[in-house]
C-alpha cells in the first residue's frame, strides 16, 4: 500500500477513506450538541404545556365556582 494513500488529498475524488482519526475529527461534539437541543426543546414544551394548564386550570376554576354559585342559590 501506498503511504500516501491516507492523506486528505490522497481520499478526494477517490473511494479511499482517510484515516479513522481525520473521519471522526468533524464529528466530535456531535452527540452533546444534538442532546442540549432535545434539552431545550423539551424545556421550551415543558412551558407552553404549563403555561396552558394553568390557563385551563384558570377556567376551570371560574366554571366551578359559578356552578357552585347557581346550586346554592336554588
Amino acid at each position: 500500500m501506498n503511504k500516501n494513500q491516507y492523506e486528505p488529498t490522497a481520499a478526494i475524488g477517490t473511494n479511499k477513506s482517510p484515516e479513522r482519526g481525520q473521519r471522526c475529527k468533524s464529528d466530535r461534539g456531535e452527540g452533546v450538541i444534538s442532546a442540549a437541543i432535545a434539552v431545550l426543546i423539551m424545556a421550551f414544551l415543558g412551558a407552553a404545556m404549563w403555561v396552558g394548564f394553568q390557563q385551563m386550570w384558570k377556567t376551570t376554576e371560574a366554571t366551578t365556582n359559578d356552578k357552585i354559585t347557581q346550586i346554592g342559590s336554588e
